[in-house]
């Protein structure tokens, strides 16, 4: 469903998504793909990468299958060398016989740990590959994806649904074709055998499916409540993390263990049941492969004494109805495994093939030595085609000049700004920065025309020093010192205990939000860009530090386009021009005492704001009643 946002929040993608979470169970719930086939050939032209190594890998399945299916013959042939009417022993024929089958079995491990190697590599490498493209592709994904998704279940994507391609389709191929190349094998050198023991040995087979699949219907729906405990419970402790600081304020502690302990008896409960079922599967086999073996036994037996059939015979099809029946289990159990998989391969692909950020147009040009001035001409825009954010919208800012944008939460202030850093495009008109469309620029070369700092303030795992110095990756120590001093920052930084190598990162709460923001003008003072973008940037700041900080950015905006978005109206009032969004439009516009003077829009919300205001000649104002600054 198409949702309406007012405005764009730059985050950390969130580490609440359930990642890392239970392997593959062949008896738990599976997410059926929608499309099968097609992503089983997408997953197929993947692996074509590595086709040396897969086909090699795939001539030791068969090599390897040939070999199992070849070990039991040959020692029914052993057995045949003891004549049991002579009571004598082809002792040359045996020693022969012994040391092919020794040889076959080395042979066979030797083949089984080369294939295993070739495999692990492939996975590894489809792993990196898939990853590495994954990411790539977040870059070149608008801002859009993000805001309309959650950051836990792409994390996910990212992580469980591609490891869940490599662990499992990578390792079940080998196993499927093995498990497959097995039982056809058996079958043929059974029938040319004996006719009669295969159909005993057969007789495993309607008794396998039957089994897995009572046990699969009995234990999916325990699986499937063991999931949902799981992810509540990892909902419960993910918040009560997140929001500790509000449970011991309000005391809900007790409630919170209530709340786990309940979850947690669900889940217990629905465990035990589920592992105690899939736990019938192992033993329940066995009783059915041993089964099988007393009746093959039984049935060659009396065919050896009364039709003449060799005792080796009969001892190689005790091996095959041991073998038969393995490869069976297998391939049952790798089916819902196999369909988890492609079904987390559908996930992967569907980010691989939502749509990217518009490219750049066919020479498209770099702006050179921008001086600042942006200009919107009838400028439409909506989030969703059935809620217009902006209709028509024009206005002209001279470089240098200061521009307040204020109005209701939703009005479009914020989208003004991520039209013109082309964070989105507009519906219609055109935006131009110093006469250029910016539709005609490099993306790159526009977006280093601008300095932001948003409400919601972005740190990265590194030290103050290295989340200063992002915008210039050049800059010298002392050219960060001296923008952390300018916005403000240096006095709580030089007081930490590692100075400017402190380590921060967006997860970990070392630091208050207010600090976060000061870093954060620190960050685009050090930019030096021609246009200044104040996106609700002194929020989060004390009344005395925001004074401050507005002091500073005085020099900073000086010979600078800025943009002030700002709810609490004291932050502006010096800006050269207060646009009052709303209705999709610019309602009002000027500076503060012309505003003020025809008693509108802006009139109205500085009232609401600060109290009675009374003017007064050469712009003097004061505040009566209730005033916050």
């Amino acid at each position: 469903m198409a949702q309406k946002f007012s405005r764009t929040e730059v985050k950390v993608p969130s580490m609440g998504g359930k990642i890392g979470g239970r392997g593959p169970n062949r008896f738990a719930p599976t997410a059926k793909p929608k499309d099968a086939k097609d992503t089983l050939i997408r997953i197929i032209k993947i692996y074509v990468r590595w086709a040396k190594s897969i086909f090699l890998a795939m001539f030791f399945t068969v090599l390897s299958s040939v070999i199992s299916v070849s070990i039991p013959y040959f020692i029914g042939k052993t057995i045949n060398t003891f004549k049991i009417k002579t009571r004598t022993v082809d002792t040359k024929m045996l020693t022969w016989l012994l040391l092919i089958i020794g040889a076959l079995y080395t042979l066979n491990w030797i083949i089984s740990s080369l294939n295993g190697i070739i495999m692990l590599k492939v996975s590894q490498k489809l792993v990196f590959e898939l990853r590495r493209e994954f990411f790539e592709k977040m870059q070149k994904l608008p801002l859009k994806f993000y805001d309309t998704r959650s950051h836990g279940d792409t994390m996910s994507r990212i992580t469980n649904d591609v490891d869940n391609i490599s662990s499992t389709i990578a390792q079940t191929t080998t196993q499927l074709m093995s498990s497959i190349l097995t039982i056809v094998g058996s079958f043929i050198v059974m029938i040319k055998l004996n006719t009669t023991l295969t159909l005993v040995v057969l007789l495993c087979v309607p008794l396998v499916a039957l089994l897995t699949r009572i046990i699969a219907s009995r234990s999916r729906a325990y699986f499937l409540a063991q999931q949902r405990s799981l992810g509540a419970l990892n909902g419960v402790i993910e918040e009560n993390i997140l929001g500790l600081k509000m449970v011991k304020a309000f005391g809900k502690q007790q409630d919170v263990l209530k709340q786990f302990k309940e979850i947690n008896e669900k889940l217990n409960e629905s465990s035990t049941k589920a592992q105690i079922w899939s736990g019938y599967m192992m033993p329940l086999m066995n009783v059915i492969n041993n089964l099988t073996f007393t009746i093959v036994a039984f049935v060659g037996g009396l065919l050896s004494v009364k039709y003449g059939l060799s005792v080796g015979t009969v001892v190689s099809f005790l091996s095959y109805s041991k073998q038969f029946a393995h490869p069976l289990n297998s391939v049952a159990g790798m089916f819902n495994t196999i369909q988890s998989a492609l079904a987390g391969a559908e996930r992967v692909f569907e980010i691989f093939d939502s749509t990217e950020e518009p490219k750049d147009i066919e020479n498209a040009i770099d702006i050179e030595h921008p001086k600042g001035d942006v200009t919107f001409e009838n400028v439409c825009f909506s989030y969703n085609k059935s809620t217009p954010i902006l209709k028509n919208v024009s206005f002209t800012v001279k470089a240098g000049e200061t521009v307040a944008l204020v109005g209701e939460t939703g009005a479009g202030k914020t989208t003004i700004v991520n039209l013109l850093t082309r964070f989105y495009d507009a519906d219609s008109g055109r935006i131009l920065i110093d006469n250029q469309p910016i539709i005609n620029l490099k993306r790159n070369s526009l977006r280093k025309c601008f300095s932001v700092v948003l409400q919601d303030t972005c740190l990265f795992t590194g030290t103050i020093m290295d989340n200063i110095r992002y915008s210039q990756k050049d800059a010298t120590d002392e050219q960060v010192i001296k923008s952390a001093k300018i916005a403000h920052a240096h006095d709580f930084i030089d007081k930490l205990p590692k100075g400017y190598h402190t380590i921060v990162s967006a997860s970990v709460d070392n630091l208050s939000q207010g600090q976060h923001q000061l870093i954060a003008i620190a960050r685009a003072v050090l930019c030096d860009s021609p246009i200044l973008i104040l996106d609700e940037a002194t929020s989060s700041v004390d009344t005395k530090t925001e004074k401050d900080i507005q002091r500073a950015l005085v020099s900073l905006m000086k010979n600078r386009t800025s943009f002030l978005i700002a709810h609490r109206l004291s932050t502006i009032r010096d800006a050269d021009r207060i646009m009052v969004i709303g209705e999709g439009k610019i309602l009002e516009s000027g500076n503060h005492k012309s505003l003020m003077d025809i008693k509108g829009q802006y009139y109205k919300m500085v009232i609401s704001q600060m109290g009675n205001v009374k003017c007064h000649p050469h712009d003097k104002w004061q505040v009566e009643g209730n005033a916050n600054d």
